[in-house]
């Protein structure tokens, strides 16, 4: 299926749509979901859909995922138009103006280790367009069917797949990491455009990490200085995976217009899908992703009263996702990566590998395999009576209250001989606490963000 409506008809169409609540299975219930679509973004930068027909396709009875559900309040603008105008005055004062009403949703339920490893299990999917190679498909029997969009060799944009629940009332929408042989995902075609949006969106300013590098554009102004306009403009390219990304949203939305829609994805897919999600007011659950608070501000997304249901798996091995693989001798920068970012939005669950299990910082622990099959999996490293942490009686109740849960023994459950529970995952706290000190966190700390130039001159000062 190749959905061919101009981007202005999809978000009329999504106004629209989005006046009626989608419907809502019961919280606390389990959602099975499948595989139904591939989706991927071909040469002249049109979204494309490719339909799995059950029959014919080789895993349609192998991708299959069963995930639990909460209720949950997510603050939506009360209009589209309303939030892109605050995005238009380039002013993050202008959130202000927008008004938000809270949503009850069903999302996927984080505190269970079972909700993050299918999630986990669907994000590394998304490297593949099927289970045809052995090593690159989790079978997830059973469970939930999904589509794969994008796949065509010559296509080399964004990619990933479709998870529908069996009665359309959620979908999930997986989106691709980098493909980078030496890092994770293998090569491919994709390869090219999957860096240069990683150094736009987790690059200080263009990727000019050393005097050696050729930057992705040209905002850099001497002395650690850059041009804050010139980097907004390089933003709005055609062809990147952001605004693609919303063009992806809305064909979703026509699709499945009553569906409840979720967001996952690992490194640049998962921090693509916390950009959507921020935007549409959807679930994430992402994982290892590089941090996207810049990135959310140099594209003035207005900021709802609250970002909880953006959601960050990471562990502290993994140097991408701490902000930590920086500077010209890095591994990052030697593969000719700009990942300098180190705040993330909204929530993070984060696995403390160094400390708990003694790994050392690595890049290879950046992938989603190694977090599926090590941290989540029934006979991961993170065994339950490693870490089984007491709940908190006196944790605060919030939006996410239930989220007191963390890791624990036993699934969870109570322990027979005093009575106390124990968490299934890590605690999620907010990202600001966990990345910052005395609850700041700053990105880039050495460089300087202004308007240095004529801004006349941006259009041909090599910002495209």
């Amino acid at each position: 299926m190749i959905l061919g409506l101009p981007s202005t008809l999809y978000g009329l169409l999504h106004t629209l749509l989005w006046t009626n609540p989608p419907t809502k299975p019961g919280a606390g219930s389990h959602l099975t979901f499948h595989l139904r679509h591939q989706h991927a973004v071909a040469n002249d930068s049109r979204v494309i859909f490719s339909d799995i027909v059950p029959e014919a396709f080789s895993f349609s009875e192998e991708s299959l995922f069963t995930v639990p559900t909460q209720g949950v309040r997510i603050p939506r603008p009360e209009s589209l138009q309303q939030f892109h105008s605050a995005r238009l005055n380039r002013d993050l004062r202008a959130t202000s103006n927008v008004k938000w009403q809270d949503w009850d949703i069903v999302a996927p339920d984080i505190t269970k280790r079972s909700t993050l490893l299918m999630m986990g299990k669907m994000a590394f999917n998304t490297y593949a367009a099927d289970n045809k190679t052995a090593g690159e498909w989790y079978d997830l029997s059973g469970e939930w069917k999904s589509d794969p969009f994008g796949w065509l060799p010559e296509d080399d944009g964004m990619r990933g797949h479709i998870f529908v629940s069996e009665d359309n009332s959620t979908v999930v929408i997986g989106i691709k990491g980098t493909s980078a042989g030496w890092l994770v995902g293998g090569g491919g075609p994709t390869v090219g455009r999957d860096k240069k949006n990683d150094n736009l969106l987790f690059s200080c300013c263009c990727a000019r990490v050393g005097p050696t590098w050729s930057p992705v554009c040209g905002c850099y102004e001497g002395n650690y200085r850059c041009e804050a306009d010139c980097v907004e403009e390089a933003l709005k390219e055609e062809g990147l995976f952001y605004p693609l990304g919303l063009d992806l949203y809305n064909n979703v939305t026509y699709m499945y217009p009553d569906a409840n829609i979720w967001l996952t994805g690992h490194s640049l897919g998962g921090g693509l899908a916390s950009l959507m999600g921020a935007t549409f007011g959807a679930p994430v659950v992402a994982f290892e992703s590089p941090a996207e608070r810049l990135a959310s501000q140099r594209l003035h997304l207005p900021r709802p009263p609250s970002m909880d249901h953006l959601v960050h798996v990471y562990n502290t091995a993994d140097p991408i996702p701490m902000g930590t693989c920086t500077g010209v001798t890095s591994l990052c920068a030697i593969g000719g990566f700009a990942l300098e970012t180190r705040c993330h939005l909204g929530q993070v669950i984060l696995y403390d590998t160094v400390q708990k299990l003694g790994w050392s910082v690595d890049i290879r622990n950046h992938g989603i395999k190694l977090v599926v099959d090590r941290l989540l999996a029934d006979n991961r490293d993170w065994k339950d009576e490693f870490n089984g942490e007491k709940e908190d009686q006196d944790e605060k109740k919030g939006l996410f209250s239930v989220f007191r849960w963390g890791w624990g023994r036993r699934g969870g459950e109570q322990d027979e001989e005093d009575n106390t529970k124990y968490r299934e995952v890590p605690l999620p706290r907010k990202a600001h606490e966990v990345e910052g000190v005395d609850g700041v966190c700053t990105d880039c700390f050495n460089w300087e963000f202004g308007h240095f130039r004529n801004k006349s001159l941006l259009t041909t000062s090599g910002c495209h």
